[in-house]
């Protein structure tokens, strides 16, 4: 295997660093997409917003109960409290 490149190792660190932003800023567009969507599109984004907030370290009962109400101003107010967080 090659070594990767000071430029590499540079985007991989920042990568790293800003992992949380990054995963703030998708559940952040993931929500305006729930408003938005219907059916089996809709349980993706669920899916995938689940997966951003556990990355942002939100407890999984409160991820399950977001899923469970079904309700994209639930998560709206959730993403918006992480944000004021951070």
């Amino acid at each position: 295997m090659t070594e990767r490149s000071k430029y590499q190792q540079s985007v991989i660190r920042n990568y790293y660093q800003n992992r949380d932003a990054i995963a703030l800023q998708r559940a952040q567009e993931i929500v305006t997409e729930l408003y938005l969507s219907e059916g089996k599109k809709r349980e993706k984004y669920w899916k995938s917003l689940a997966n951003h907030l556990l990355k942002l370290e939100v407890k999984q009962e409160t991820i399950d109960h977001l899923v469970a109400q079904d309700d994209p101003q639930l998560a709206a107010q959730l993403v918006e409290r992480l944000s004021k967080i951070s």
